[in-house]
């Protein structure tokens, strides 16, 4: 399953982590993914959407 979020499409980007030693990997920036029931045209449904998203009320919970 990927890791995005069904409502604004939000993936994993890439970056480094630095060490003070300054030794330098690579690592992924995944998202805050949630499962939950939500309205989606009129019927109940689990996504899988970012908390991003449920914060700023773009999903409409069910019930």
């Amino acid at each position: 399953m990927a890791k995005h979020c069904e409502v604004c499409g939000k993936t994993p980007v890439v970056g480094r982590t630095l060490s003070h030693a300054h030794n330098v990997r690579a690592r992924r920036f995944e998202p805050n993914l949630q499962r939950v029931r939500a309205v989606v045209n009129g019927a109940v449904r689990r996504i899988r959407v970012c908390t991003r998203c449920i914060r700023s009320n773009k999903v409409v919970k069910a019930a």
